[in-house]
């Protein structure tokens, strides 16, 4: 039986509120490039840590400032991209399902997030069958789930995520390897609104994004070349890249609050703010 997709509607600017948020975030204690699996990654170039921690406390204090929680996961040495808790799972209502990774470089933090997660307080957590990244190929918006392939995760895995939580889920082929996981191409704004760079994706998700959000924000090439999409929105405020300015202005033109921080080091490594942020949605 064909699921029945909720129809997403342009919000008005005098209706954009910010709701409390719970966020999981890792503090980049071991940040390194040691190893290359994306093409961000230059194990050449070398990372400044303190410089990291830096960014990455600013980035913490930016959503206590907003009045949203934030819990730190301990970092574990040798998983240097332990930093980007998005990628560890996707709790949705209560419910939780692990990140099982791609490259073996990274596959230890699995087990690592999925423990927090089940002692996080959540209705139940499961250990994925499928290769998945978590919200970095699984993003939602309002009653749906927006799925991304190509790179990372495996489509059986949105299958996985529909059964589980029992929300329609929408898949969508990346092409362009800089975008290698979902939320590099497009952020969630609200319930109803996206951002994304449409040359991310392949012609028959183009298309399919056109239907679902023909109000969406179009960003820029030179946006998204700075990670500008990897944002994270309370649904008034957009906490992103400060590098992507183009962008800042057509969320200002739409009633958003742009709050630009500067994460450049965690660039190096191919994430920005949201690959930084975990939501914990009870």
């Amino acid at each position: 039986m064909t699921a029945v997709l909720p129809t997403p509607r342009a919000a008005s600017p005098l209706e954009r509120v910010a709701t409390p948020r719970r966020y999981l975030m890792c503090r980049p204690e071991h940040f390194e490039v040691s190893y290359a699996i994306n093409p961000w990654m230059d194990v050449t170039l070398g990372v400044d840590r303190d410089l990291a921690l830096r960014q990455w406390e600013t980035l913490r204090q930016t959503y206590l400032n907003l009045g949203h929680q934030v819990e730190v996961i301990t970092s574990e040495p040798g998983l240097p991209d332990m930093v980007f808790a998005a990628n560890g799972g996707l709790v949705v209502e209560g419910r939780a399902l692990g990140a099982r990774f791609t490259h073996a470089e990274r596959r230890a933090e699995g087990p690592a997030y999925l423990s927090w997660l089940a002692g996080a307080g959540l209705k139940d957590v499961t250990e994925p069958v499928h290769v998945n990244e978590g919200e970095g190929d699984f993003l939602v918006v309002g009653e749906m789930v927006l799925a991304g392939t190509g790179f990372r995760t495996d489509p059986g895995a949105h299958a996985e995520v529909q059964e589980l939580f029992g929300v329609p889920v929408i898949s969508l082929q990346l092409v362009d390897p800089r975008f290698y996981h979902l939320d590099t191409a497009l952020a969630v704004l609200d319930d109803s609104t996206v951002a994304y760079f449409p040359e991310a994706f392949s012609p028959g998700s183009r298309g399919v994004l056109q239907r679902l959000f023909p109000d969406a924000i179009l960003a820029t090439e030179a946006d998204a070349v700075v990670l500008g999409l990897n944002a994270v929105s309370d649904g008034r405020h957009v906490v992103l890249p400060s590098a992507a300015v183009d962008l800042a202005t057509q969320l200002r033109e739409r009633g958003y609050v742009p709050l630009g921080v500067d994460l450049s080091e965690l660039l190096k490594a191919g994430g920005s703010v949201k690959c930084c942020t975990m939501e914990i949605r009870a």
